[in-house]
């Protein structure tokens, strides 16, 4: 019977192993959409505000829009990892709506 410290090492080898093929299957999922695109384009490109949040005295915060870029252009893709250079839509979008602390 094998032990503990013999299985977690196995358990651990499984998944790095089941995560470099859902990458890897990722990454080939997201190249063919790039190649052939359609309806499901694998980038998109969107606008968010861009908001900075100042520190105020009393621990308040004050917000207010960039005079100078009022708007910020964000490409993000279509995938569960990041690839080309671009982060995930999944978490590129919420973290484009949170202000920009100064």
């Amino acid at each position: 019977m094998p032990g503990p410290r013999f299985l977690a090492k196995r358990a651990a080898q499984i998944l790095l192993v089941a995560l470099v093929v859902f990458f890897a299957c990722d990454y080939a999922y997201f190249r063919l959409r790039l190649i052939h695109p359609g309806p499901a384009s694998p980038l998109e490109t969107f606008t968010a505000p861009r908001l900075y949040a100042i520190s105020e005295k009393g621990r308040k915060v004050a917000y207010e829009m960039d005079a100078l870029h009022p708007e910020q252009t964000l490409t993000c893709a279509h995938s569960l990892f990041p690839h080309a250079g671009y982060a995930p839509c999944w978490y590129l979008i919420p973290e484009s709506q949170k202000p920009i602390p100064m």
